[in-house]
């Protein structure tokens, strides 16, 4: 870029040509078409893993030239770019030293500290040793879920380790996503008294930020917090400095040259030097007016317009620098007749009618310091006499020292003053106190008279009193200090000689001070002693300051300089040299000339006293020059390229940013931005410019897998479409060919880069991270797919577009999660392709691969949704595009099963529950299609269970021993039946299986058969195994239903049926005697039925007029079916009675058996013990009743049964002997009838009343009359028979104990 050896004009020349080289090559690599590798580009100095000329890794054809270049090549090459950092450093130090357009801005958004791949290594760490228990964290059940399902699913994920990688994830980002997390979570949870929801959020939150901490020191960490946030916020020049150091890779003895070559620290020597640049530009602008070379712009009009921009660009920084205070730290000195409106006419170079200042305009204000030391050789007065000193500055008040003993006369004594003369004469006068009593006044011993400027010493200094003629203090001396300031507008001041053509007309020796009225107002006034307003003054505004030989004709000054204007010419002269050269410098400065005055040769060897500065002079100048600074010093801004010195300062500041330890995600530090907006004003750098060099580096960092805020993309693009379409705020301005190109170029990158994003959105912003990017991509999109900036796209070409992306992404999607699922799985299984493994393997792949993708779209649903809130449609869309190509893999691994499986049920449940919850995907594609692969399975399987079941039925009640049982696990027939899925109420594998849980209470107390248990347990099962199916299509779902419970009101009608036949044939084989006792088998069928009336009640039951009416029919067909039942037993009970009864006819009077009965025992009686006849036969027929009761009360299950039968058995009971008794109406009864019958109707009687029969039906009728019959029989055998020995009809405690 710049030859060492070239003179200084050449310099300039040779590194604006450089440059513009070097731009013309980069330009070229720019202007390729999109792509994720940087051309061109170089690592930022300093960085860590490269040097500051090394190579881009990701740039193939410069490092493959790189290979074949030879070493002076090479060396050339980063020599060309070390220049170019140093360039670029000077233009960014001065912008740092005297910034005058902008600040660093306090409002931008704090960034987080970002995470790095060792952090989240140990966060992981210490969340794992959360969930084993081996930390101190107190917490419970749900807190621990909470937090183990953040970890699984976030902490592990590959998406998060990415987004860490490329410095995107901050602490804060973490947090977030465990917070969105347990909000979901406790939301769900049930409410507690006394503890709110809020709570429980801010006690959770805190675990989890002790869990992150983890053992650190938790008071040192708030502070290291607002430590680097201060740094973040402002930074001090010291800072900034050593930060772009660090950028452009410049060494710290680069800068400590550049910083005093430079004057860093001179505000005056910064401020003219954009005073001098300013002016370049300004006639640089009308130079290319003159010469009508201009950029080639969209319109002709545009090329005036161009140089009205350039002329008012730089009018503005000077009415910015203008506004400066005249020297920073300083009182504040402005004109009050400079007033803004002149500013414009004074500012504008060329016109001539300049403003004259005043000589009350120049008038300067300076404080002085006077302090009295001591007084030394006074010896007039007595020792013990009192003296003291006042001192004045004349023309201003007088001041008095504390009085001292002449002995001793010291006192330290400071007086402060202000003045307005730059020549102030000071008076200090020694006194001695009067002792005459006429004394006016006290003596004066001596006086002073001193003439300080701001260049005098400051330092305390003997001065010799003058005396009174009759005083004895010869040798009088005073010891004092006068400090006089200088103020912050007075920019020089000293003697010189002067001689001019309007001003200072007579060649002599004159007090000049140089002052600075504004930023670009500067007079050199020339003052009198005790003058505030100078004598004469000259503006030197179009003054040229040069160094000249001497003039042999002009007595005094041994060292001139001279001013030089159009008309007018001042010379200049100095007794020595040092100070004609800070004169020069002085003027130099002030004048804004761009022409820097060098001394000549010749004078500096024929100045005697000015060796030693020569000397040191030219051994620092040696120094800069031997370290090659002087041509970067000297450059002149205004004849470098700094479109594309910024570009690269642009590029180095970004990649720096990018490489520090904030999340900063695109966005420059608040001094990065303060510099790189005073480097666009102060040297001109075009605002679309900038912003296309910031998008295509954002690009290139985005492509190469940076995190980069899409807002920040959107503002750039937003400025540089509003420029390029002519609709700028500020109004219309210049639009080069150039940039109209590049922001084609790069509208069309950046359109392929976000549809790109969109299209990897789970990757590009795991998780909604960064918080809103999503959406402000989608923002953007809209934005860019605009044709200009005024016409607003239709909402269905972006709708097309987003649609399109989200196809991409259900592909992207499902082929990462393959191979996630490939990775996640063992060894052996990843060794088995799909055409190898055995159908259970792929259906368990599938199941998983199932399980997947619901989590997948949960994320989606989870984070994204809200981002496509616009499109809701289109995120269905997605995701039936992400299912269809599941569809492929499930299907596969569905034909491969064999034929009457019925595993592949879970997976049908798995999906149909997340899918009939899901509002836009319910009865989707996919989900019809998963219907219509499970409806033949579905039917299939019902058949096969119907058949199996009637088979079970059948085969049961062939085989049925009617045993009661209470654990059916132990009693099911081993009858082979279909598999059922393992649901939560599975059907069971015949005959390995274990009652389930939930069958316990229903059937622990029930004596049903073995066939019945197993029957209703089956359709029970079946039925819960199709409702847990959640079938989502109403008409098949119904159509389901309706044939379940069909199924089951027939084959309980077959149960009751076979029931009741078995019944019948049991009851027949039964005996007709007391000896009956009824089986525990006719009980199981009592209960059988008692069980089916439950379970018809339950799976019989549909809602709707048809089949309400069939569930009535299965109901009447159970009642009646009892009711036979009960009339059947109840006729083998009164079938029994009956037969006592025909024993007890026997005794019926007049017949010839009951004669000789009656004899027979009477004769026996008169000699042995003979039993009382009937008595057996009662006992016997009581004991029947009892334990028959007692059997049924024990074994029948349902009481409304025991009670009906109990019922109809004493009615019919009743009813028999009362018929048999009225059959005897004409017949007296034998004493033994009646005390048989009395026994068995009381014991009956109150046996039946024990067993809850109630008074209405033992009291009835039948029995009243039944009881009249046998109380008169009773009365009639008491008239005839001399009683019943102890048997009556009327109640009594005896009768009860003997009974």
């Amino acid at each position: 870029m710049l030859d060492p050896s070239s003179s200084e004009e050449e310099s300039d020349e040779g590194l604006e040509e450089e440059s513009r080289d070097v731009l013309a090559a980069a330009g070229g690599s720019q202007r390729a078409p999109p792509a994720p590798a940087r051309e061109g580009r170089r690592e930022a100095p300093g960085r860590a893993g490269g040097g500051g000329g090394a190579a881009r890794p990701g740039s193939p054809s410069p490092s493959v030239l790189s290979e074949g270049r030879d070493e002076p090549e090479r060396q050339l090459d980063e020599e060309q770019e070390r220049r170019i950092r140093l360039q670029l450093y000077v233009f960014v130090v001065r912008c740092i030293a005297y910034p005058f357009n902008a600040k660093q801005p306090t409002d931008m958004a704090r960034r987080q500290q970002k995470l790095n791949k060792q952090q989240l290594q140990l966060l992981k760490e210490r969340f794992q040793a959360f969930l084993n228990g081996e930390t101190q964290i107190v917490a419970d059940e749900a807190f621990c879920n909470a937090v183990r399902s953040y970890y699984e699913v976030f902490l592990k994920s590959d998406r998060v380790a990415r987004m860490v990688q490329s410095g995107g994830c901050s602490a804060n980002d973490f947090r977030e996503v465990f917070k969105k997390n347990i909000e979901k979570r406790v939301r769900s949870l049930p409410e507690i008294d006394g503890l709110s929801k809020e709570t429980v959020l801010s006690s959770w939150i805190a675990k989890y930020d002790a869990i992150y901490r983890g053992e650190e020191d938790l008071c040192k960490q708030p502070n290291r917090m607002a430590l680097s946030a201060v740094s973040e916020l402002i930074l001090s020049k010291e800072q900034l400095y050593e930060m772009f150091q660090q950028i452009l890779g410049i060494k710290k003895l680069e800068h400590q040259l550049l910083y005093n070559a430079c004057q860093l620290d001179n505000a005056d020597e910064q401020a003219a030097q954009i005073r001098r640049e300013l002016d370049g530009r300004l006639q640089l602008a009308e130079k290319m007016a003159k010469e009508r070379k201009f950029p080639k712009f969209i319109a002709k009009e545009m090329e005036n317009m161009y140089i009205e921009e350039l002329r008012s660009s730089v009018n503005l920084l000077m009415a910015n620098l203008e506004s400066l205070p005249v020297s920073k730290g300083g009182p504040e000195f402005k004109l009050q007749k400079l007033k803004r409106s002149q500013n414009s006419a004074f500012l504008d170079i060329g016109d001539e009618n300049e403003i004259q200042l005043s000589k009350s305009d120049v008038v300067l204000s300076f404080t002085l310091e006077i302090v009295i030391m001591e007084v030394q050789g006074l010896k007039s007065v007595a020792p013990n006499r009192i003296v003291y000193c006042t001192m004045e500055v004349e023309g201003g008040e007088k001041l008095q020292t504390d009085q001292a003993e002449a002995s001793r006369p010291q006192w330290g004594t400071q007086g402060d003053f202000t003045t307005t003369h730059p020549r102030p004469v000071v008076k200090v006068k020694l006194f001695t106190e009067s002792t005459g009593v006429l004394a006016l006044e006290d003596k004066e011993l001596g006086r002073v008279i001193l003439y300080p400027t701001s260049n005098s010493s400051k330092s305390a200094e003997l001065h010799r009193m003058m005396v009174p003629k009759s005083s004895q203090d010869s040798d009088l001396k005073i010891k004092l200090a006068v400090r006089m300031d200088k103020p912050p507008h007075m920019k020089h001041s000293g003697y010189l000689y002067a001689l001019g053509q309007k001003v200072w007309k007579r060649w002599k020796k004159r007090y000049f001070v140089l002052v600075q009225v504004s930023q670009y107002t500067f007079a050199m006034c020339s003052y009198r002693e005790k003058k505030s307003e100078p004598q004469e003054l000259m503006q030197l505004e179009g003054y040229t300051v040069d160094y000249t030989d001497p003039h042999p004709g002009l007595q005094g000054g041994q060292m001139f300089f001279n001013a030089v204007k159009e008309g007018d010419t001042v010379i200049f002269a100095s007794d020595d040299e040092q100070d004609r050269i800070l004169w020069v410098q002085a003027m130099y400065r002030a004048t804004g000339q761009s022409y820097k005055p060098v001394p000549a040769i010749q004078t500096q060897k024929v100045n005697p006293k000015g060796g030693t500065l020569h000397a040191g002079a030219q051994l620092h100048a040696d120094r800069f020059q031997k370290h090659g600074m002087d041509e970067f010093i000297s450059a002149s801004p205004c004849k470098l390229d700094h479109a594309f010195l910024f570009r690269i300062l642009q590029r180095q500041t970004l990649d720096h940013r990018l490489n520090d330890s904030y999340s900063c995600l695109g966005w420059f530090s608040p001094g990065q931005v303060f510099v790189l907006d005073e480097y666009c004003a102060r040297y001109g750098v075009r605002g679309c410019h900038r912003h296309l060099c910031y998008l295509t580096e954002l690009m290139e960092h985005s492509e190469s897998g940076a995190v980069v805020d899409p807002t920040l993309l959107h503002y750039s693009f937003a400025f540089c479409a509003s420029h390029v379409h002519g609709s700028r705020p500020d109004g219309i301005g210049t639009v080069s060919m150039e940039e109209k190109d590049r922001f084609e170029e790069i509208k069309e990158r950046l359109s392929f880069l976000l549809e790109n994003q969109i299209s990897h959105f789970r990757y590009c912003f795991p998780f909604g991270r960064p918080e809103g990017a999503l959406k402000a991509t989608l923002s953007l999109l809209e934005r860019v797919l605009m044709k200009d900036i005024a016409t607003p796209i239709p909402a269905e070409e972006v709708k097309k577009v987003v649609r399109k992306c989200l196809e991409k992404a259900a592909l992207i999607n499902y082929t990462r999660l393959t191979e996630y699922a490939k990775i996640e799985g063992p060894a052996e299984k990843e060794a088995e392709t799909m055409s190898q493994a055995s159908p259970a393997r792929k259906l368990e792949d599938v199941l998983h691969l199932a399980e997947l993708c619901i989590e997948v779209l949960q994320q989606n649903e989870e984070h994204h949704a809200e981002a496509f809130a616009w499109w809701p449609d289109l995120l269905a869309e997605h995701a039936e595009k992400f299912w269809a190509l599941f569809t492929v893999d499930m299907d596969t691994a569905l034909e491969a099963q064999p034929q009457d499986s019925w595993d592949s049920f879970p997976l049908f449940q798995l999906l149909n529950n997340f899918l009939r919850n899901d509002t836009l995907l319910c009865n989707g594609k996919f989900h019809k299609h998963l219907q219509e692969i499970f409806v033949p399975l579905v039917v299939r399987y019902v058949d096969l269970m119907e058949s199996s079941i009637a088979q079970s039925i059948h085969r049961g009640f062939e085989q049925e021993t009617w045993q009661p049982v209470k654990n059916i696990a132990n009693s099911l027939p081993n009858v082979a039946l279909p598999k059922a899925p393992s649901l939560p109420r599975n059907l069971p594998q015949i005959p390995s299986f274990s009652t389930p849980s939930w069958m316990a209470s229903l059937y622990e107390s029930t004596n049903g058969s073995a066939t019945s248990e197993d029957l209703f347990w089956k359709l029970d099962a079946l039925q819960m195994f199709v409702f847990d199916l959640h079938w989502p299509e109403q008409e098949f779902a119904h159509h389901l239903e309706q044939r379940l419970k069909l199924m089951a009101s027939d084959m309980i009608e077959a149960c009751v049926k076979r029931t009741r036949t078995a019944f019948e044939l049991k009851l027949q084989k039964a005996s007709k005697t007391t000896d009956l006792r009824i089986p525990a088998s006719v009980c199981t069928m009592l209960n059988v039925l008692v069980d089916a009336k439950k379970q018809s009640t339950k799976l019989c039951a549909l809602d709707g007029g048809q089949e309400q009416q069939y569930h009535s029919k299965i109901d009447d067909l159970i009642d009646s079916t009892v009711k036979e039942i009960i009339s059947m037993l109840v006729s083998k009970f009164v079938a029994v009675l009956e037969g006592v009864l025909s024993k007890l006819s026997r005794y019926d009077e007049g017949t010839f058996f009951s004669s000789i009965l009656s004899f027979t025992v009477k004769a026996a009686a008169k000699y042995v013990d003979v039993p009382k006849p009937g008595m057996d036969l009662a006992d016997t027929y009581i004991m029947f009743v009892r334990q028959n009761q007692d059997i049924l009360r024990e074994k029948v299950n349902e009481e409304m049964y025991i009670e009906k039968l109990f019922d109809q058995w004493y009615s019919s009971s009743m009813k028999v002997i009362c018929v048999w008794l009225a059959d005897r109406l004409d017949l007296q009864l034998h004493i033994y009838q009646l005390k048989t019958l009395i026994k068995i109707v009381k014991k009956t009687y109150r046996d039946f009343r024990l067993q809850g029969v109630l008074e209405g039906t033992l009291n009835s009728k039948t029995y009243d009359t039944l009881h009249r019959r046998l109380t008169v029989e009773e009365a009639t055998a008491s008239v005839s028979e001399g009683g019943l020995q102890g048997i009556t009809m009327k109640d009594s405690d005896e009768e009860e104990e003997e009974g």
